[in-house]
């Protein structure tokens, strides 16, 4: 089982070479769409035949709430028999009804259960009783890159490329599967023990239909939202690329692009492209943030003829080592400091409560799919 793993890892690592010649090149393209291709298959696979499991609540000692949100809660939890730390997602179900995020919650969990890529969380199993849902999540303990973007205030361009680099190649892998993610922000960014990006929050994740497959829901934070998403005349992989230029502009800058106290405001400045560059930002990259922040999707970085090569390419990810970044041999430009396997000093205080109980399960037909 290790070798046939082993063997299978560095097949995936021999497509994923780069080299430095024209020739070299277009070899390098062909490598990366031969992983992709397996890649799909795999996600395609598990999509099909969803497995199921037989985990429990009980199964899991809870510790600490490590973050809340409208309709649930994440917690650091240990699994009695192996004693492995995982955050826990829990969601209750009446709350996920009210709100009317059932679709949403649902895409998250089959999502989460298809897909494997170094650069996003991995959803470890599910499961739900009478009143909540579980998403069992590994535990990253680095904390949010918004945290630390806000105690560094701005990140210098080498640090923002770093971090940048692996977004990008996490959404080259979800948008060849046809996957749109929707909620790219620094808050959806963990950092794991050896300084690399983790993006967690699946809940606005769809997969669309074919190349041509468009969604029309509004959703996502209003600093990064796409124009054709505000106007609602249906969108795809292409909204993932705007905000991509979102945070690019954002770990250089330390604030977004579009800001105002009124959300409308934001808008207006969205569709007028009504944004400056700070004066320390390089050539190069005002130049790629310029390419990307287009509302005209005809001349989007990313929604081009070359796809994401636009911006793989551009001169200011020159000299990135893209089989070195995927595994992780890259020294990263900030490693959390973290004691042991159940340090939360990188997370916040919440208070703690008691999980919902109902002795009949609520919303079975609705949650069946879970």
């Amino acid at each position: 089982m290790g070798n046939a793993a082993s063997a299978k890892r560095q097949h995936h690592q021999e497509q994923l070479g780069t080299t430095g010649t024209d020739a070299g090149a277009a070899g390098d393209h062909d490598h990366v769409q031969g992983f992709l291709a397996e890649a799909k298959a795999e996600f395609e696979e598990k999509w099909s035949f969803p497995v199921r499991t037989t985990t429990r609540l009980g199964d899991y000692d809870r510790i600490k709430t490590l973050g809340t949100g409208s309709y649930g809660r994440v917690m650091l939890v240990r699994h009695k028999e192996t004693g492995s730390m995982r955050a826990m997602k829990i969601l209750e179900k009446k709350k996920v009804v009210r709100l009317k995020q059932v679709e949403h919650t649902l895409n998250e969990k089959k999502v989460l259960s298809c897909v494997s890529f170094p650069f996003l969380v991995n959803l470890d199993t599910f499961f739900k009783d009478n009143s909540n849902l579980y998403l069992v999540l590994e535990f990253v303990q680095g904390g949010e890159m918004f945290t630390h973007l806000r105690k560094c205030r701005r990140f210098h361009e080498p640090q923002s490329r770093f971090y940048s680099a692996q977004v990008l190649l996490a959404f080259e892998y979800l948008h060849s599967l046809n996957v749109v993610y929707r909620d790219l922000k620094p808050e959806n960014l963990l950092i794991d023990n050896q300084g690399y990006v983790k993006i967690t929050d699946f809940g606005f994740a769809k997969r669309v239909t074919g190349s041509t497959g468009r969604l029309y829901t509004l959703c996502g934070t209003p600093e990064y939202l796409a124009p054709e998403i505000i106007q609602q005349r249906g969108y795809s992989k292409a909204v993932d690329w705007w905000a991509f230029g979102i945070l690019l502009y954002e770990f250089s800058a330390g604030y977004a692009p579009f800001r105002a106290d009124d959300q409308m405001e934001i808008y207006k400045q969205i569709f007028a492209e009504a944004y400056k560059c700070p004066s320390h930002f390089t050539h190069d990259l005002k130049d790629l943030i310029k390419n990307i922040l287009k509302t005209d999707l005809t001349r989007r970085y990313g929604n081009l003829k070359n796809g994401v090569g636009d911006i793989k390419h551009h001169r200011w990810f020159a000299g990135t080592d893209w089989l070195a970044l995927y595994e992780k041999k890259l020294p990263a430009p900030l490693i959390p400091h973290v004691k042991n396997a159940d340090d939360t000093s990188q997370f916040e205080d919440y208070p703690e409560g008691a999980l919902a109980g109902a002795e009949q399960d609520e919303y079975t037909d609705i949650f069946a799919d879970f």
